[in-house]
Protein backbone atom coordinates (compact mmCIF):
# COMPACT_ATOMS: atom_id res chain seq x y z
CA UNK A 1 0.00 0.00 0.00
CA UNK A 2 1.40 3.66 -0.77
CA UNK A 3 0.00 7.11 0.04
CA UNK A 4 0.08 9.29 -2.59
CA UNK A 5 0.95 13.23 -2.17
CA UNK A 6 0.44 15.85 -4.54
CA UNK A 7 2.39 19.11 -3.81
CA UNK A 8 1.50 22.67 -5.19
CA UNK A 9 0.52 20.66 -8.49
CA UNK A 10 -0.72 23.03 -12.08
CA UNK A 11 -1.04 21.74 -15.33
CA UNK A 12 -1.31 24.86 -18.11
CA UNK A 13 -2.43 23.21 -21.27
CA UNK A 14 -0.62 26.18 -23.82
CA UNK A 15 -2.58 27.50 -26.64
CA UNK A 16 -2.26 26.34 -30.28
CA UNK A 17 -3.23 27.79 -33.11
CA UNK A 18 -6.83 26.84 -33.08
CA UNK A 19 -6.78 28.11 -28.89
CA UNK A 20 -5.82 32.48 -28.16
CA UNK A 21 -5.52 31.34 -24.56
CA UNK A 22 -3.63 28.98 -22.05
CA UNK A 23 -6.00 26.70 -19.91
CA UNK A 24 -5.10 25.99 -17.01
CA UNK A 25 -6.87 22.99 -16.07
CA UNK A 26 -5.15 22.24 -12.52
CA UNK A 27 -4.56 25.38 -10.40
CA UNK A 28 -1.86 25.29 -7.15
CA UNK A 29 -3.40 21.54 -6.43
CA UNK A 30 -2.35 20.01 -3.01
CA UNK A 31 -3.96 16.77 -1.66
CA UNK A 32 -2.97 13.86 0.79
CA UNK A 33 -4.49 10.07 0.18
CA UNK A 34 -3.63 7.74 2.65
CA UNK A 35 -2.86 4.04 2.73
CA UNK A 36 -5.63 2.32 1.11
CA UNK A 37 -8.18 5.12 0.98
CA UNK A 38 -10.50 5.53 -1.52
CA UNK A 39 -10.94 9.11 -2.52
CA UNK A 40 -12.90 10.13 -5.19
CA UNK A 41 -12.59 13.22 -7.39
CA UNK A 42 -15.65 15.06 -7.75
CA UNK A 43 -16.93 17.37 -9.91
CA UNK A 44 -18.31 19.00 -13.45
CA UNK A 45 -17.02 18.23 -16.84
CA UNK A 46 -13.77 20.34 -17.67
CA UNK A 47 -12.98 20.59 -13.86
CA UNK A 48 -9.46 19.09 -13.75
CA UNK A 49 -10.18 15.59 -12.04
CA UNK A 50 -9.30 13.49 -15.42
CA UNK A 51 -6.17 15.87 -15.94
CA UNK A 52 -5.49 15.18 -12.25
CA UNK A 53 -5.78 11.42 -12.49
CA UNK A 54 -3.35 11.13 -15.52
CA UNK A 55 -0.70 13.40 -13.69
CA UNK A 56 -0.98 10.48 -11.40
CA UNK A 57 -0.84 8.11 -13.77
CA UNK A 58 2.10 9.27 -15.95
CA UNK A 59 0.03 10.17 -19.23
CA UNK A 60 0.21 13.90 -18.11
CA UNK A 61 3.35 16.20 -17.10
CA UNK A 62 2.74 18.51 -14.75
CA UNK A 63 3.66 22.04 -15.75
CA UNK A 64 4.92 22.69 -12.22
CA UNK A 65 4.74 20.42 -8.24
CA UNK A 66 5.82 17.24 -6.99
CA UNK A 67 3.60 13.78 -7.63
CA UNK A 68 4.86 11.20 -4.29
CA UNK A 69 3.84 7.91 -4.11
CA UNK A 70 5.17 6.10 -0.73
CA UNK A 71 8.28 7.89 -0.57
CA UNK A 72 9.68 8.40 -3.96
CA UNK A 73 8.59 11.52 -6.21
CA UNK A 74 7.67 10.30 -9.09
CA UNK A 75 6.81 13.42 -10.95
CA UNK A 76 9.22 12.92 -13.73
CA UNK A 77 8.95 8.86 -14.21
CA UNK A 78 7.89 6.61 -16.56
CA UNK A 79 3.69 5.62 -16.16
CA UNK A 80 4.73 1.75 -15.79
CA UNK A 81 7.64 2.57 -13.14
CA UNK A 82 5.04 3.90 -10.52
CA UNK A 83 3.21 1.27 -9.32
CA UNK A 84 -0.03 1.71 -10.89
CA UNK A 85 -3.29 0.33 -12.67
CA UNK A 86 -6.02 2.51 -14.36
CA UNK A 87 -9.26 1.40 -15.21
CA UNK A 88 -10.70 3.03 -17.86
CA UNK A 89 -14.57 4.47 -18.80
CA UNK A 90 -14.74 2.69 -22.36
CA UNK A 91 -13.24 -0.58 -20.89
CA UNK A 92 -10.38 -0.36 -23.29
CA UNK A 93 -10.49 -4.23 -23.81
CA UNK A 94 -8.94 -5.74 -26.93
CA UNK A 95 -11.69 -7.43 -28.88
CA UNK A 96 -9.50 -9.80 -30.50
CA UNK A 97 -8.72 -11.24 -27.69
CA UNK A 98 -10.31 -13.70 -25.31
CA UNK A 99 -10.73 -12.58 -21.63
CA UNK A 100 -8.05 -14.71 -20.16
CA UNK A 101 -5.77 -12.79 -23.26
CA UNK A 102 -7.24 -9.51 -22.13
CA UNK A 103 -6.23 -9.93 -18.31
CA UNK A 104 -3.23 -11.79 -19.16
CA UNK A 105 -1.71 -9.09 -21.83
CA UNK A 106 0.09 -6.92 -19.17
CA UNK A 107 1.75 -9.73 -17.30
CA UNK A 108 2.97 -11.00 -20.23
CA UNK A 109 4.24 -7.60 -21.40
CA UNK A 110 5.98 -7.18 -18.10
CA UNK A 111 7.57 -10.97 -18.39
CA UNK A 112 6.09 -12.79 -15.97
CA UNK A 113 6.65 -16.76 -15.93
CA UNK A 114 3.38 -18.56 -17.71
CA UNK A 115 2.71 -20.42 -13.98
CA UNK A 116 2.37 -16.74 -12.00
CA UNK A 117 0.13 -15.32 -14.85
CA UNK A 118 -1.96 -18.29 -15.10
CA UNK A 119 -1.91 -18.46 -10.92
CA UNK A 120 -2.95 -14.58 -11.14
CA UNK A 121 -5.54 -14.94 -13.39
CA UNK A 122 -7.23 -17.53 -11.95
CA UNK A 123 -7.25 -16.07 -8.51
CA UNK A 124 -8.54 -13.00 -9.69
CA UNK A 125 -11.11 -14.48 -12.04
CA UNK A 126 -12.65 -16.26 -9.13
CA UNK A 127 -12.91 -12.88 -7.21
CA UNK A 128 -14.94 -10.95 -10.41
CA UNK A 129 -16.86 -14.50 -11.12
CA UNK A 130 -15.49 -14.84 -14.01
CA UNK A 131 -14.27 -18.08 -14.40
CA UNK A 132 -16.98 -19.30 -16.46
CA UNK A 133 -16.35 -16.42 -19.23
CA UNK A 134 -12.31 -16.70 -19.99
CA UNK A 135 -12.42 -18.20 -22.92
CA UNK A 136 -14.81 -15.56 -24.53
CA UNK A 137 -14.60 -12.12 -25.99
CA UNK A 138 -15.43 -9.30 -25.20
CA UNK A 139 -18.14 -8.78 -28.05
CA UNK A 140 -19.72 -12.20 -26.42
CA UNK A 141 -20.17 -11.08 -22.73
CA UNK A 142 -22.37 -8.22 -21.46
CA UNK A 143 -21.59 -4.17 -20.30
CA UNK A 144 -20.92 -5.70 -16.65
CA UNK A 145 -18.59 -8.36 -17.50
CA UNK A 146 -16.82 -5.94 -19.73
CA UNK A 147 -16.70 -3.55 -16.78
CA UNK A 148 -15.69 -6.63 -14.54
CA UNK A 149 -12.48 -7.99 -16.77
CA UNK A 150 -11.70 -4.38 -16.45
CA UNK A 151 -11.43 -4.67 -13.01
CA UNK A 152 -9.42 -8.12 -13.25
CA UNK A 153 -6.77 -6.36 -15.98
CA UNK A 154 -6.04 -3.68 -13.29
CA UNK A 155 -6.19 -6.51 -9.98
CA UNK A 156 -3.70 -9.46 -11.77
CA UNK A 157 -0.94 -6.47 -11.67
CA UNK A 158 -1.30 -6.16 -8.12
CA UNK A 159 -0.46 -2.23 -8.32
CA UNK A 160 0.70 0.16 -5.66
CA UNK A 161 -2.40 2.31 -6.48
CA UNK A 162 -5.93 1.82 -8.53
CA UNK A 163 -6.93 5.11 -10.90
CA UNK A 164 -10.55 4.59 -11.50
CA UNK A 165 -11.81 7.15 -14.51
CA UNK A 166 -15.35 7.07 -14.53
CA UNK A 167 -15.37 3.16 -15.36
CA UNK A 168 -19.24 2.86 -14.55
CA UNK A 169 -20.50 5.50 -16.59
CA UNK A 170 -21.09 3.47 -19.72
CA UNK A 171 -23.58 1.25 -17.80
CA UNK A 172 -27.37 1.20 -17.68
CA UNK A 173 -28.85 2.66 -14.08
CA UNK A 174 -29.67 -0.23 -12.71
CA UNK A 175 -26.05 -1.98 -13.65
CA UNK A 176 -24.23 0.97 -12.42
CA UNK A 177 -25.88 0.67 -8.66
CA UNK A 178 -24.94 -3.19 -8.70
CA UNK A 179 -21.60 -2.48 -9.94
CA UNK A 180 -21.03 0.52 -7.58
CA UNK A 181 -22.00 -1.70 -4.64
CA UNK A 182 -19.15 -4.40 -6.19
CA UNK A 183 -16.12 -2.30 -6.75
CA UNK A 184 -16.67 -0.67 -3.38
CA UNK A 185 -16.71 -4.20 -1.20
CA UNK A 186 -13.72 -5.34 -3.68
CA UNK A 187 -11.62 -2.33 -2.90
CA UNK A 188 -12.51 -2.92 0.98
CA UNK A 189 -10.96 -6.48 0.18
CA UNK A 190 -7.79 -5.60 -1.66
CA UNK A 191 -7.10 -2.52 0.45
CA UNK A 192 -5.04 -0.70 -1.73
CA UNK A 193 -5.20 2.95 -2.31
CA UNK A 194 -7.42 4.29 -5.10
CA UNK A 195 -8.54 7.28 -6.74
CA UNK A 196 -11.98 7.39 -8.38
CA UNK A 197 -12.82 10.24 -10.83
CA UNK A 198 -16.87 10.89 -11.66
CA UNK A 199 -18.74 13.52 -11.98
CA UNK A 200 -22.06 11.47 -10.04
CA UNK A 201 -22.36 12.75 -7.50
CA UNK A 202 -24.16 9.34 -6.51
CA UNK A 203 -21.05 7.41 -7.05
CA UNK A 204 -19.11 9.89 -4.43
CA UNK A 205 -20.96 10.18 -1.44
CA UNK A 206 -21.54 5.93 -1.46
CA UNK A 207 -18.11 4.82 -2.46
CA UNK A 208 -15.43 7.67 -1.63
CA UNK A 209 -14.09 7.54 2.28
CA UNK A 210 -13.33 11.33 1.41
CA UNK A 211 -14.46 13.45 -1.34
CA UNK A 212 -12.46 15.94 -3.11
CA UNK A 213 -14.41 18.68 -4.68
CA UNK A 214 -13.34 20.64 -7.64
CA UNK A 215 -14.26 23.34 -10.29
CA UNK A 216 -12.41 25.26 -12.84
CA UNK A 217 -9.34 23.47 -11.64
CA UNK A 218 -9.13 24.53 -8.78
CA UNK A 219 -9.60 22.22 -5.36
CA UNK A 220 -13.16 23.60 -3.53
CA UNK A 221 -13.35 20.86 -0.52
CA UNK A 222 -12.16 17.98 1.09
CA UNK A 223 -14.21 16.08 3.15
CA UNK A 224 -16.18 12.96 4.36
CA UNK A 225 -19.68 12.52 2.54
CA UNK A 226 -21.48 13.80 5.36
CA UNK A 227 -19.21 16.80 5.83
CA UNK A 228 -19.59 18.14 2.88
CA UNK A 229 -22.97 17.76 2.24
CA UNK A 230 -23.84 18.84 5.82
CA UNK A 231 -21.19 21.75 5.74
CA UNK A 232 -20.53 22.68 2.53
CA UNK A 233 -17.58 25.47 2.62
CA UNK A 234 -18.97 27.67 -0.14
CA UNK A 235 -21.93 28.20 -2.80
CA UNK A 236 -20.40 26.13 -5.22
CA UNK A 237 -19.84 22.77 -2.98
CA UNK A 238 -23.41 23.53 -2.08
CA UNK A 239 -25.45 23.42 -4.65
CA UNK A 240 -23.24 20.69 -6.39
CA UNK A 241 -23.86 18.58 -3.70
CA UNK A 242 -27.99 17.45 -3.15
CA UNK A 243 -30.65 16.40 -5.23
CA UNK A 244 -32.87 18.53 -6.16
CA UNK A 245 -29.98 21.05 -5.37
CA UNK A 246 -30.07 23.72 -2.92
CA UNK A 247 -32.43 26.67 -2.87
CA UNK A 248 -30.36 29.92 -2.48
CA UNK A 249 -32.48 32.46 -1.57
CA UNK A 250 -31.19 36.62 -1.04
CA UNK A 251 -31.71 37.67 2.38
CA UNK A 252 -30.19 40.32 4.79
CA UNK A 253 -28.48 40.01 8.03
CA UNK A 254 -30.28 42.46 10.94
CA UNK A 255 -29.77 43.21 14.42
CA UNK A 256 -32.78 43.63 16.49
CA UNK A 257 -33.09 44.43 19.92
CA UNK A 258 -29.40 42.92 20.39
CA UNK A 259 -30.76 39.24 18.65
CA UNK A 260 -29.75 38.63 14.92
CA UNK A 261 -32.02 37.75 12.06
CA UNK A 262 -32.75 37.12 8.56
CA UNK A 263 -34.62 39.82 6.82
CA UNK A 264 -35.92 37.55 3.84
CA UNK A 265 -38.74 39.56 1.58
CA UNK A 266 -39.87 41.05 4.99
CA UNK A 267 -40.27 38.23 7.00
CA UNK A 268 -37.89 37.90 9.75
CA UNK A 269 -36.40 34.77 11.30
CA UNK A 270 -34.59 34.37 13.94
CA UNK A 271 -30.77 33.39 14.53
CA UNK A 272 -28.37 32.06 17.81
CA UNK A 273 -26.21 35.14 18.75
CA UNK A 274 -22.85 34.33 17.09
CA UNK A 275 -20.18 36.94 16.78
CA UNK A 276 -19.49 36.16 13.30
CA UNK A 277 -22.61 37.54 12.43
CA UNK A 278 -21.74 41.23 13.39
CA UNK A 279 -19.60 42.17 10.27
CA UNK A 280 -22.43 40.87 8.50
CA UNK A 281 -24.90 43.47 9.56
CA UNK A 282 -26.92 44.86 6.84
CA UNK A 283 -25.18 43.24 4.15
CA UNK A 284 -26.65 41.03 1.14
CA UNK A 285 -26.10 37.60 2.31
CA UNK A 286 -27.63 34.60 0.79
CA UNK A 287 -29.15 31.78 2.63
CA UNK A 288 -29.32 28.34 2.11
CA UNK A 289 -31.75 25.90 2.49
CA UNK A 290 -32.21 22.05 1.03
CA UNK A 291 -35.14 21.13 0.03
CA UNK A 292 -36.06 18.35 2.43
CA UNK A 293 -35.06 20.40 5.11
CA UNK A 294 -38.58 22.98 4.93
CA UNK A 295 -41.25 21.85 6.88
CA UNK A 296 -44.69 23.27 5.41
CA UNK A 297 -48.05 23.89 7.08
CA UNK A 298 -51.15 24.93 5.63
CA UNK A 299 -53.44 26.45 8.11
CA UNK A 300 -50.85 27.18 11.51
CA UNK A 301 -48.32 29.27 12.14
CA UNK A 302 -45.47 28.76 14.16
CA UNK A 303 -43.97 31.84 15.87
CA UNK A 304 -40.39 30.46 16.80
CA UNK A 305 -39.61 28.43 12.98
CA UNK A 306 -42.28 30.34 10.54
CA UNK A 307 -39.61 31.08 7.64
CA UNK A 308 -41.95 32.56 4.55
CA UNK A 309 -45.11 31.78 3.41
CA UNK A 310 -46.20 31.10 -0.59
CA UNK A 311 -48.46 29.10 -3.28
CA UNK A 312 -47.91 25.82 -4.67
CA UNK A 313 -47.37 26.29 -8.35
CA UNK A 314 -46.12 22.93 -9.37
CA UNK A 315 -46.21 19.29 -7.45
CA UNK A 316 -44.26 16.59 -8.86
CA UNK A 317 -44.76 12.72 -7.55
CA UNK A 318 -41.95 10.99 -7.00
CA UNK A 319 -43.15 8.19 -5.15
CA UNK A 320 -42.19 8.28 -1.49
CA UNK A 321 -42.37 12.14 -1.96
CA UNK A 322 -43.49 14.78 -3.66
CA UNK A 323 -41.40 18.02 -4.93
CA UNK A 324 -43.32 21.25 -5.02
CA UNK A 325 -42.42 24.38 -6.22
CA UNK A 326 -43.50 27.44 -4.35
CA UNK A 327 -43.40 31.06 -5.60
CA UNK A 328 -43.18 33.06 -2.89
CA UNK A 329 -42.76 37.19 -3.31
CA UNK A 330 -38.84 36.92 -5.01
CA UNK A 331 -38.76 33.48 -5.08
CA UNK A 332 -39.45 30.14 -6.42
CA UNK A 333 -38.57 27.48 -3.86
CA UNK A 334 -37.95 23.65 -4.24
CA UNK A 335 -39.74 21.33 -1.05
CA UNK A 336 -39.49 18.05 -0.98
CA UNK A 337 -41.76 16.09 1.06
CA UNK A 338 -43.67 13.15 2.08
CA UNK A 339 -46.08 12.33 -0.27
CA UNK A 340 -48.61 11.30 2.19
CA UNK A 341 -49.14 14.95 2.52
CA UNK A 342 -52.34 16.47 0.89
CA UNK A 343 -50.87 19.57 -0.68
CA UNK A 344 -52.28 20.54 -4.17
CA UNK A 345 -51.70 23.35 -6.65
CA UNK A 346 -52.73 26.39 -5.77
CA UNK A 347 -52.51 26.00 -1.93
CA UNK A 348 -51.05 28.71 0.23
CA UNK A 349 -48.35 27.25 2.76
CA UNK A 350 -46.21 28.68 5.55
CA UNK A 351 -42.52 27.12 5.19
CA UNK A 352 -40.65 26.68 8.45
CA UNK A 353 -37.49 25.33 9.11
CA UNK A 354 -34.95 24.89 12.16
CA UNK A 355 -32.00 27.22 12.17
CA UNK A 356 -29.26 24.49 11.80
CA UNK A 357 -31.28 23.66 8.39
CA UNK A 358 -29.95 27.31 7.24
CA UNK A 359 -26.28 27.62 5.44
CA UNK A 360 -25.54 31.54 5.05
CA UNK A 361 -23.18 32.18 2.20
CA UNK A 362 -21.34 35.65 1.29
CA UNK A 363 -21.74 36.34 -2.49
CA UNK A 364 -18.74 39.20 -1.93
CA UNK A 365 -16.33 36.91 -0.98
CA UNK A 366 -16.39 33.98 -3.50
CA UNK A 367 -19.90 32.77 -1.84
CA UNK A 368 -17.79 31.56 1.40
CA UNK A 369 -19.72 30.22 3.99
CA UNK A 370 -20.81 32.63 6.74
CA UNK A 371 -21.08 30.36 9.47
CA UNK A 372 -18.60 27.17 10.03
CA UNK A 373 -20.63 25.61 12.45
CA UNK A 374 -24.01 26.18 13.91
Amino acid sequence: MSRIKLSRVTKVFESDSRRNDDVRAVDNFDLEIEDGELLVLLGPSGCGKTTILRMVAGLEVPTSGDIIIGDKIVTDLHSKERGIAMVFQDYALYPHMTVRENMSFGLKNMKFEKTEIATRVSETSKLLDLESLLDRKPKEISGGQRQRVALGRAIVRKPEVYLFDEPLSNLDAKLRLKMRVELGSLQKDLGVTSIYVTHDQVEAMTLGKRIVIMNNGVLQQVGTPKEIYEKPENLFVAGFIGSPPMNFLDCKIKNVKDSYIIDLEGNNYPLHNNNELKKYENKKIIAGIRPNDFSINKNEHYDNSEFISGVVNVVEYLGNSNLLYISTNNNSICVEQDSNLLVEEGDEVILYTEQKNIHLFDPSNNGSSVLKSY
